[in-house]
């Protein structure tokens, strides 16, 4: 298997993976960690938003921006301009907090927010741009 089918299947189930919920168990004191990815050459972008176009076809999304909650007390907001954007915000538990704002064009960001308790905010601007947050808050 060649590096780049491997990258784009790697990008791939890491996409359909922070889809699916994650259990964890009571923390002793409040806090987040939170993972932020931007790939750093075309190819590496090209995969991962192969990877979030599948994530929002798995999950029936039928415009360029989705945002999912589970839980409560949770805010999202993704503002887009040009054309081609895939924007994805996907909460779970409570207090999260998130914003993307997308210029340009073909570009794509997931936004993945687990726990209680995480703020985010991202700005894209440019084309043909990729990159993905996955946060963790207790």
């Amino acid at each position: 298997m060649n590096r780049q089918i491997a990258k784009l299947i790697g990008a791939t189930a890491l996409a359909v993976a922070v889809g699916f919920p994650l259990f964890s168990g009571p923390a002793q004191a409040g806090g987040s960690i939170g993972f932020y990815f931007s790939p750093r050459t075309a190819q590496d972008a090209e995969a991962l938003d192969l990877g979030l176009r599948a994530y929002s076809f798995y999950n029936g999304l039928r415009s360029g921006a989705s945002v999912r909650q589970f839980g409560r007390n949770n805010y999202a907001g993704i503002g887009q301009s040009g054309g081609g954007n895939l924007g994805i915000i996907h909460q779970e538990g409570s207090g999260h907090s998130a914003t993307l704002r997308q210029r340009g064009n073909d570009n794509s960001y997931g936004i993945f927010e687990f726990g209680r308790n995480t703020d985010t905010s991202v700005v894209q601007a440019g084309d043909g741009q990729s990159g993905a947050a996955l946060l963790f808050g207790w």
